[in-house]
């Protein structure tokens, strides 16, 4: 799973999802926060970015910035492109 702790105020999360290391879909091995940004981006078409710039290189950063109908698609896609993980 992820782990993430509660934002204090702030509009975005970073979930630490290197417990996703390691596995695989298809041809694409998951080895870094980076390269579960391009799976998700090429798989669930959501976009996110690394925590690396943010000094957290284990998490991918998500926002919150968006109406609560797109944000609930967004998990949608995100948790379906996760299950293909194994």
């Amino acid at each position: 799973g992820i782990t993430c702790f509660a934002p204090e105020g702030a509009f975005y999360t970073f979930p630490d999802v290197s417990s996703y290391f390691g596995k695989r879909y298809g041809d694409t091995t998951i080895e870094s926060a980076e390269d579960l940004c391009m799976f998700l981006l090429h798989t669930a078409h959501v976009s996110t970015v690394t925590g690396k710039a943010f000094g957290e290189p284990n998490c991918i950063r998500l926002s919150f910035a968006n109406s609560m109908e797109k944000i609930e698609e967004g998990y949608r896609r995100i948790k379906t492109a996760l299950a293909l993980l194994q």
